[in-house]
């Protein structure tokens, strides 16, 4: 019987984390506790090494999730774990879990097995208090303009043209579109309103993106709220409330230090979803990171249609870093799933699903190959692979030229990588050309197209009549020169959730724009997507539980 990622947590013995950072020069005088595991690492630390030349950067990517599982994180934690054992000075660039998983389906995002970030528990639940920053920041922004509605409307707001949405860190479908300011007239104006999940929030995505505190306020303060009457756009700055959220940000603009199971540094900060946010860590994580590490590992949300293409597309120009190599991430277990085997049938040998469902892993290789970057396909090893898979899959690799390695992070930590990160780091020493797929000169609707062709496999892209009236709205605005957000499923390349594989003939559908003028770009949202889940039917909240001694079971 294996142990569960909860029980290897609880059996590390941590080391604290002053202790941590002195493996990478990081003093107490940069460090803000909390605790004796976790800290916030001050923001002039990477002042103070700004001139340094930075490290190799690393992304970690995968094929599009299924039920089955990728092993991202665990990757990237575990190929960390090997180049610290190889005696390269190496640190990981995480993004912070939302509740809504952890108590919904997916689950945490703190690695597996013996490749995991910890404290487990404290980084899955209220961590630093990050989260929860960001979800007061957005909701003063909210309560700040529906006060001024109710107390004279001085900006003429329309309330039928509010854009700006309230927010909780939680899978709660009963709030995707609701009423507010029912009742007396003290209750404020009646409008209609709904929430996003917090990792949805522009705060969110602006947070992720600052460089400075000065730039948090700046870019908070650019955040498009609502329209007037004259179809005008309001901003947060015209609330004149910026300063006040960058207070309410002063300590979750700070990136959180915590260890891999093997005592290795790992910058944990910031959480949007690569399916409708932009599904990166925040720059200042990576680029501290980078001062102070040979090798930075991080990681991009979902497959590399959505996390990768966003890394590559928006976070990369904005914070002006250049990847040295990509490692694509697959398990024997999700390509069969992709080669259209049920779930409760993965664990039966099928190579020639399996061989089928590389379709999906060729088109996600297709699209690292066409930023112009080296790549290593890791393939995470689940128990239930068989050597016939194996082989199968490693012969696939070699007869289409796709350098490859069998990683065993889950089972073994760091020495599970070591193949990987040797690989890895000759990746990084060649030469490469990479650039972002689109020029943002070009047109919105261009911008999505290539996207949708190249990235996506699609045959083109169809906007619905209200996505060609916000359009033509952008463009009269001056909006149009941003780069593109798209919104889309995860689980397929296309905007079809049941499409397994690299479907072909099909199109994009997007049905609305939303500008995240702060963020510094546009949300193209496809297909059904939404930008508030819900709980499945029985959500991993039903199976947690703790004693009276604090002893939590049952997260994962």
């Amino acid at each position: 019987m294996f142990k569960t990622d909860l029980e290897i947590a609880q059996e590390c013995v941590l080391e604290p984390i002053r202790d941590v950072a002195a493996k990478i020069g990081v003093t107490e005088d940069d460090l803000e506790y909390y605790g004796k595991y976790k800290a916030k690492v001050s923001l002039d630390l990477l002042n103070r090494n700004k001139d340094k030349e930075d490290g190799k950067l690393i992304l970690v990517t995968a094929i599009n999730p299924t039920k089955a599982g990728e092993g991202k994180s665990t990757t990237t934690v575990g190929l960390g774990d090997a180049l610290n054992r190889m005696g390269k000075k190496t640190m990981i660039a995480l993004r912070e879990p939302s509740l809504g998983p952890v108590f919904g389906l997916k689950g945490g995002a703190a690695g597996g097995g013996y490749a995991q970030v910890v404290p487990m528990e404290d980084i899955n639940l209220h961590f630093t208090g990050d989260m929860h920053a960001i979800t007061t920041a957005n909701n003063l922004i909210s309560a700040c303009l529906d006060n001024h509605i109710h107390q004279g409307n001085a900006l003429d707001i329309d309330i039928e043209h509010v854009t700006w949405k309230r927010c909780l860190d939680m899978n709660d479908r009963t709030l995707r579109n609701i009423r507010i300011g029912m009742g007396a007239k003290a209750n404020g104006v009646e409008r209609q309103d709904g929430f996003n999940i917090t990792v949805a929030s522009e705060v969110m995505a602006v947070l992720c993106l600052a460089t400075s505190l000065s730039d948090l306020k700046t870019r908070l303060g650019n955040m498009l709220v609502a329209y007037n009457t004259k179809n005008e756009p309001i901003y947060v700055k015209d609330l004149g409330i910026e300063g006040a959220l960058a207070m309410v940000l002063k300590d979750a603009i700070k990136p959180n230090m915590v260890q891999t199971l093997e005592h290795n540094p790992v910058l944990i900060h910031g959480g949007p979803f690569a399916n409708i946010a932009h599904g990166c860590n925040s720059i200042l994580a990576t680029k501290t990171c980078l001062k102070l590490a040979d090798y930075t590992v991080t990681e991009a949300g979902f497959g590399a249609d959505l996390g990768a293409e966003k890394f590559l597309d928006i976070k990369c120009r904005f914070g002006n870093l250049k990847p040295n190599a990509v490692v694509i991430v697959a398990t024997i277990r999700a390509l069969k799933q992709h080669g259209n085997v049920a779930y409760e049938d993965l664990k039966e040998e099928n190579v020639e699903a399996m061989l089928e469902g590389c379709a999906n892993l060729a088109k996600h290789i297709d699209t690292v190959k066409q930023f112009g970057l080296p790549y290593i396909v890791a393939i995470n090893e689940f128990a239930s692979d068989t050597p016939k898979e194996v082989e199968a899959l490693e012969n696939w690799c070699k007869e289409h030229g796709h350098p490859m390695s069998l990683s065993q992070v889950w089972a073994k930590g760091g020495e599970g990588a070591l193949d990987l990160a040797e690989k890895v780091v000759a990746l990084c020493e060649e030469e490469n050309s990479y650039a972002p797929l689109y020029d943002v000169e070009d047109s919105i609707e261009d911008k999505i197209h290539t996207i949708a062709t190249k990235v996506y496999g699609a045959d083109g892209v169809e906007f619905s009549e209200e996505a060609k009236q916000q359009i033509a709205l952008y463009n009269k605005m001056g909006w149009d020169k941003m780069p593109i957000c798209m919104a889309k499923t995860q689980m397929s390349l296309s905007d079809d959730a049941k499409k397994y594989g690299a479907p072909k003939g099909f199109t994009i559908t997007v049905r609305e724009l939303n500008p995240s003028l702060g963020a510094g770009f546009l949300v193209a949202l496809t297909g059904k997507v939404l930008t508030m889940p819900g709980l499945p039917a029985v959500p991993a909240a039903n199976n947690m539980d703790i004693d009276e001694e604090g002893h939590i079971k049952g997260l994962f």
